[in-house]
């Protein structure tokens, strides 16, 4: 959906409900809905959420690796490698 059609009035929204949602559906996109001529509401499709809920996720992974890295909580490779070696060799002697 281009952007200029990718912004619609309640009122349109309410009228085309199901053509909205088939059209969304078949090309994964987003919609924003105003009310009073003010931005309100996106309206996405269920694919579409899924895709940027797993990216919100990898962002949040990669800001906290920063965070711990500036922090410096953190170890070499060869460090952590040998303690996941460590822990497989106490698991298995169980």
């Amino acid at each position: 959906m281009l952007l200029q059609h990718a912004v619609k009035p309640i009122s349109y929204f309410k009228a085309h409900a199901a053509d909205i949602l088939n059209e969304l559906a078949a090309n994964q996109g987003s919609l924003v809905i105003t009310q009073n001529g003010e931005a309100k509401a996106v309206l996405q499709d269920i694919c579409e959420y899924d895709r940027t809920q797993e990216s919100l996720a990898l962002l949040k992974i990669l800001a906290l690796g920063r965070t711990d890295y500036e922090a410096e909580r953190f170890k070499p490779v060869s460090a952590a490698f040998a303690s996941v070696r460590d822990a497989i060799k106490q698991r298995r002697q169980i």
